[in-house]
C-alpha cells in the first residue's frame, strides 16, 4: 500500500501535477494517544477496537472523508502524565496530526490539556472523566465524548439519594476518585456521606480501608451504603468479605467494564449507575457495533468500546461538516453545539465546554447463570436533560 502511494505521487509528479504538499493535504492524521500498556491498559484497548470500528463504521468502510484517508497514529502513555504530554506534543509537532484522541487515564489528561492548547489543535478526550478536564483546566481546544465525574455521579445519587440513607465512599486517590467523590457529594441532596476513604491506585490489600469504612457506618441508623469509584487493578469489592451484612451495610457503584463486573454477581439487587452496558441502548448504531464486535472477537462490546466507537462517530460528523477541511477553528466552529449519534444514542456537544451530553442508565444488578458477570437490568434511561450538570469552566 505504502509503496503504490509513492510510486502514484511520483507519477503525479513527474506530469507536473503533484508535490509532498498535495501527498499530505489528502491525508488526515489522527493521533491516538492511549494506555497501550500501564494500570488501564484493559480500558486503552477497548478504547482502541472501539475507535476503528467506529470510523469503520461512520465513513462505510472507506476510511475516508470527503476524498481524503483517515490514518491513526497510536501513542502509547502507559498512563504516565509526563509521557502522555510529550507524545502530545510530538504528534502534533512531529506526526502532523491535526487532531488527536485520548487519554485512558484523568491524570494523563490533565498533563495533555496544555499541549492542545500550546499547539492550537483539538483533543477529544476519550474516555479520561475527571471533571476538572471540562471544569477548570478546560480550553477551547478540548471537547470530551466520553462522560464525567458529574454525570457519572448525578446519575449514580439517582439511585442512592433517599432520606435516611448513610453513605462512605471509597475511592482512588488521584483526580479520577477525587472529582468523582466531589461530585456525587455535591449531587446528593437527602442521603448524608459520613466518611470518605482514599487508597492508592494500586491498592491490592482493602482491608485497613474497609475497616474505616466499616467504623463509620456501622452504628448509624437507617440504610448505610458504602459507594465504590474505582478503576483499573485491585478488586475494592474484596470489602465485602468483612462480614459487612452483620452490620446491614450495603455496596453501590456505577457500571464498569465486564470482567470486573464478575465482582458484581454476588450483589442481586445491587443499584448503580453506568454509562453503557451492551444489552442497554436501543438504536442503529449500537446494533451495529455489538454485531461488528460478536463478528469479529465472538464477544460483546464493553464499556471503553463503546467510547472508542463514540469518538470515531464524533471526529467523523465534524469532519463532514468541515468538508475534510482541518483547519482548527473551522473543526471548534462545527463541534460546538454539533449533535452526533453514538452506541449511546444521540449525544451533543455543550458550547459552553464541549462536554458531550449524554444518556446514562439507571441499573439493578441480576445474577443470571448465563453471563460470568452481574447483568446490569436498566431500571430507567437518565436522558441528558434529566441531569443538571454544572458548567464548571471560566470561559
Amino acid at each position: 500500500m505504502h509503496r503504490r502511494n509513492l510510486v502514484a505521487i511520483a507519477t503525479f509528479a513527474a506530469i507536473g501535477f503533484g508535490s509532498p504538499a498535495w501527498a499530505q493535504s489528502d491525508t488526515i492524521k489522527v493521533a491516538h494517544v492511549y494506555s497501550k500498556t500501564g494500570p488501564l491498559e484493559a480500558y486503552g484497548k477497548q478504547t482502541q477496537v472501539g475507535l476503528m470500528m467506529g470510523l469503520d463504521y461512520a465513513t462505510g468502510g472507506t476510511m475516508t472523508v470527503n476524498g481524503k484517508k483517515i490514518e491513526i497514529i497510536e501513542k502509547d502513555d502507559q498512563g504516565k502524565p509526563d509521557l502522555g504530554k510529550s507524545l502530545l506534543a510530538a504528534a502534533y509537532a512531529d506526526d502532523k496530526a491535526a487532531i488527536a484522541i485520548g487519554p485512558s487515564s484523568s491524570g494523563v489528561a490533565l498533563a495533555m490539556l496544555p499541549v492542545a492548547e500550546e499547539y492550537k489543535k483539538v483533543l477529544i478526550v476519550e474516555p479520561a472523566v475527571a471533571d476538572s478536564i471540562t471544569g477548570d483546566k478546560w480550553n477551547k481546544y478540548i471537547f470530551r465524548t466520553g462522560r464525567n465525574s458529574s454525570q457519572d455521579a448525578i446519575s449514580n445519587a439517582v439511585a442512592l439519594d433517599k432520606e435516611g440513607v448513610s453513605v462512605a465512599t471509597l475511592a482512588q486517590d488521584y483526580a479520577f476518585g477525587r472529582d468523582g467523590v466531589k461530585a456525587f457529594k455535591d449531587a446528593l441532596k437527602k442521603a448524608k456521606i459520613v466518611h470518605e476513604e482514599y487508597l492508592p491506585v494500586n491498592t491490592t490489600d482493602f482491608t485497613a480501608g474497609a475497616q474505616r469504612l466499616i467504623d463509620s457506618l456501622k452504628d448509624k441508623p437507617g440504610r448505610k451504603v458504602i459507594f465504590v469509584i474505582w478503576a483499573g487493578a485491585g478488586n475494592p469489592f474484596k470489602i465485602a468479605d468483612l462480614d459487612l451484612k452483620r452490620y446491614n451495610i450495603e455496596i453501590a457503584t456505577g457500571g464498569n467494564i465486564l470482567p470486573a463486573m464478575a465482582s458484581y454477581k454476588q450483589f442481586p439487587g445491587m443499584e448503580g449507575a453506568t454509562y453503557y452496558y451492551f444489552g442497554i441502548p436501543k438504536n442503529p448504531v449500537n446494533e451495529a457495533m455489538v454485531s461488528m464486535h460478536y463478528k469479529q472477537f465472538k464477544t460483546p462490546p464493553d464499556f471503553f468500546t463503546a467510547g472508542g466507537f463514540s469518538a470515531a462517530m464524533a471526529l467523523v460528523t465534524a469532519l463532514k461538516k468541515t468538508g475534510g477541511d482541518t483547519n482548527t477553528n473551522k473543526l471548534i466552529t462545527a463541534m460546538e453545539g454539533m449533535s452526533f449519534d453514538t452506541p449511546k444514542g444521540k449525544m451533543t456537544f455543550r458550547k459552553e465546554d464541549h462536554q458531550a451530553m449524554q444518556s446514562m442508565y439507571h441499573f439493578k444488578i441480576k445474577a443470571d447463570p448465563a453471563f460470568t458477570w452481574g447483568v446490569p437490568e436498566l431500571v430507567h434511561e437518565i436522558k441528558p436533560e434529566e441531569m443538571n450538570i454544572p458548567i464548571k469552566n471560566k470561559r
